[in-house]
């Protein structure tokens, strides 16, 4: 463990009645038993419960299928990992000797189980409603930038109707880089079409998935102002 882990406490606004529920929450499995697993568990369902309940309060005039999508861009492995590198999470996970060597406290999976753990944590030491406004804080910022129409459909299913609505070829990806240590990669993707010269933009992302969202967003931004 790199820093005291009530530092983390205070800064994340929590007060624990049983501080080692804190500390389990922070315990990789890497580093035996007593580790986060079970109370990441119990986590993941109550931000799942969270933040459906919140979607369903702000978009009463949404479909299922819109919730369901809202729900997965907030709830997903990148957001969260997102959300704990803003709290410098990693700084105070407690790792077996492998993971700390390996860097694993910057793998989006090991900082998303984390916080998620904490949930699991809080619920157990002070309740539901402790938890829920706990988690509705930590999200706050995210849920104040939702836009339903721009949640819909990921960018790559979005170029890909637009291509087809002009008649045009669909996009194609390519893998052009990968740099950076094996436990911190970062993937750089080609997105092509054949409208006008061959437009291509490069993407980047933590994953080949996330690398291609991002190069389609760009062709789109680039499509649209074509358009105009």
């Amino acid at each position: 463990m790199i820093k005291k882990p009530d530092i983390l406490e205070k800064k994340l606004g929590l007060s624990f009645n049983h501080s080692e529920l804190f500390i389990m929450a922070l315990t990789h499995r890497s580093m035996g038993a007593g580790n986060n697993e079970r109370l990441e568990y119990l986590g993941d369902a109550v931000l799942g419960f969270v933040i459906a309940e919140k979607l369903y309060e702000m978009f009463p005039a949404a479909s299922e299928g819109d919730l369901s999508r809202l729900r997965a861009s907030l709830v997903n492995q990148g957001a969260l990992a997102e959300i704990a590198r803003e709290h410098s999470l990693g700084d105070y996970l407690i790792l077996g000797s492998g993971e700390l060597k390996s860097g694993g406290y910057r793998r989006d999976s090991i900082l998303s189980d984390a916080l998620e753990a904490i949930m699991g944590a809080l619920l157990k030491d002070q309740g539901t409603s402790v938890c829920k406004e706990w988690v509705l804080k930590l999200f706050a910022k995210k849920l104040g930038g939702l836009d339903l129409k721009k949640s819909q459909k990921d960018p790559k299913t979005q170029l890909q109707e637009l291509m087809q609505s002009r008649k045009s070829e669909l996009p194609t990806y390519e893998l052009i880089q990968m740099t950076g240590a094996a436990h911190a990669q970062i993937f750089s993707v080609k997105c092509m079409t054949n409208i006008k010269n061959n437009e291509s933009c490069i993407g980047s992302g933590v994953s080949i998935k996330r690398a291609e969202q991002d190069a389609a967003e760009k062709m789109l931004k680039l499509i649209k102002k074509q358009i105009k």
